[in-house]
């Protein structure tokens, strides 16, 4: 398998775009047509609904868009039932030739740290033999614990040419309680780039990147221009975009000239551009993930990929 940045790289000249779309399933706000067909007062039945919904966005998107990203936490809250339409989905997408994200945000240390990493790349082993569990391409990881703590995540994802994106500056309005405190004179959120910096630096694919990569919020423009500056070789992940506030322009400092270096995520603006009545959701869901390609290509150098897949 080829590394992770040359093939997400790849994967976004294909599509033209840097869009990433994030399924996040909300059981109030998927269609009322699914949600009376799944309707059973259980777990199961709205885990049933999100595998219904989460996999039509995947073959409305699979053609537009190089990635998707669901979080994890909307599957979990599902019990049993929902860990493993998650990982049908997954694997949906992968046959779909979708690149995954597995949006968990994981930190822990050593061993435990490890089974988090196995179980989203290698697999988890069982005498001498692996078995797959998320087989996802990529993975969300909290740095709050240090190095030791990232190392085991590095290692699981470099023996299969997997991606690992660390929160570096987040989009929440309270990201700022504990990402600007003073280090030295600067803010913690620049410290942690520094070690991103680093650490993508020890695995470059041919395209320039490495397979450690940054999340960035949308919503701090000026950080991430800043970000940008100092942290070259890595691909940044843009949550925040649509319905959190963040505007095309302000991805714009991601993006290098060529259209690469940015994956700009959105989630609720696509996954739920109708209203619960509609019967026509499906094409509302692909009219907005149109629109969000076309409103990146204005206003950010990710046009130069929408030329050139023309």
């Amino acid at each position: 398998m080829e590394h992770f940045a040359d093939r997400l790289s790849a994967a976004i000249r294909a599509r033209g775009n840097a869009v990433c779309v994030g399924l996040d399933p909300r059981w109030e706000a998927l269609p009322q047509a699914l949600r009376t067909r799944h309707a059973d007062g259980k777990l199961e039945g709205a885990a049933r609904a999100f595998e219904e919904f989460c996999g039509r966005i995947i073959d409305v998107v699979a053609p537009l868009v190089p990635v998707i990203k669901p979080q994890s936490a909307f599957f979990e809250a599902c019990g049993p039932a929902g860990l493993v339409v998650l990982q049908r989905l997954l694997r949906r997408a992968r046959e779909a030739g979708l690149l995954t994200i597995l949006d968990g945000k994981r930190n822990d240390i050593a061993s435990t740290a490890a089974a988090y990493a196995d179980a989203a790349f290698a697999g988890t082993e069982i005498d001498g033999q692996r078995y797959p569990v998320w087989d996802a391409d990529a993975l969300t990881v909290n740095p709050y614990l240090g190095r030791e703590a990232v190392e085991p995540f590095l290692e699981s994802a470099r023996k299969v040419q997997r991606g690992v994106f660390v929160l570096v500056r987040t989009s929440n309005p309270g990201a700022g309680q504990f990402q600007d405190l003073s280090c030295d004179g600067r803010p913690l959120y620049l410290e942690v780039a520094t070690a991103v910096r680093s650490w993508t630096r020890e695995n470059l694919g041919r395209c320039g990147y490495g397979d450690v990569g940054a999340v960035v919020g949308a919503t701090h423009a000026e950080e991430l221009a800043t970000i940008r500056h100092s942290l070259h070789e890595a691909y940044f992940l843009l949550p925040g975009y649509g319905a959190q506030g963040g505007k095309a322009a302000d991805t714009a400092p991601a993006f290098r000239e060529d259209g690469l270096g940015a994956l700009v995520s959105s989630s609720r603006a696509i996954n739920f551009a109708f209203s619960p009545e509609d019967n026509d959701w499906e094409r509302k869901v692909e009219a907005a993930t149109r629109a969000t390609i076309s409103e990146l290509a204005a206003a950010t150098r990710m046009e130069a990929l929408t030329r050139s897949s023309q």
